[in-house]
């Protein structure tokens, strides 16, 4: 006689039932608001940082070409001059309030430092005598304006545009005061062709 085999009867798998079911449910559903709440702390977090580190501005007018264009969107940090390791430098793009009318906001570029001696030999920029390399400053936007020495205060900044033909900035009204500096362009979000980081 031949030996035979049977095939064992099957086993119910009791994860495989209707309570299988409802616990794969209740997880996915657990899943997705882990994901939910993840992602409004996120969008929460971000809104915060743009509202209170950054703030958008517009461009208006044509000092700063063309790094910047006029009616360009940016973004501006608020705070990063604010803290003890802000520190303002030379070729920083900073914003600040108009000296001689507060009630006006200026976008230039830092040239001179606290204690540098500024001078222009006929668009040429010398600081403390040795010529300053303006590899932002187009040979089209170049002027041929010259200016005697003169030596920044303490706790101020010589601040120019990148269009030197078409800027109104310290070779004109002088320097900024460090309090009336409130922050520095970092970047463009619009129009979409130029977006990206200020340098």
């Amino acid at each position: 006689m031949e030996d035979s085999l049977t095939t064992p009867p099957a086993k119910t798998d009791p994860a495989a039932g209707p309570e299988f079911d409802s616990n794969r449910r209740r997880s996915q559903a657990s899943a997705i608001l882990h994901w939910l709440r993840d992602l409004t702390l996120s969008v929460v977090i971000a809104m915060v940082v743009i509202l209170f580190l950054y703030q958008p501005v517009k461009v208006e007018g044509t000092s700063m070409m063309p790094a910047l264009v006029d009616q360009e969107r940016i973004f501006i940090n608020k705070f990063v001059y604010r803290f003890p390791f802000g520190e303002i430098h030379r070729g920083d793009m900073v914003v600040f309030w108009f000296p001689h009318d507060p009630t006006k906001s200026y976008i230039k570029r830092v040239i001179g430092m606290p204690g540098d001696r500024i001078e222009i030999d006929s668009g040429a920029v010398l600081v403390n005598g040795q010529r300053l390399d303006e590899w932002y400053v187009p040979a089209d936007y170049r002027d041929d304006i010259s200016m005697p020495p003169e030596m920044v205060p303490a706790e101020e900044y010589f601040v120019l545009g990148d269009h030197r033909k078409s800027s109104n900035d310290s070779r004109m009204w002088g320097t900024v005061p460090r309090r009336d500096i409130y922050g520095r362009a970092v970047f463009v979000y619009w129009p979409f062709d130029r977006i990206g980081v200020l340098h």
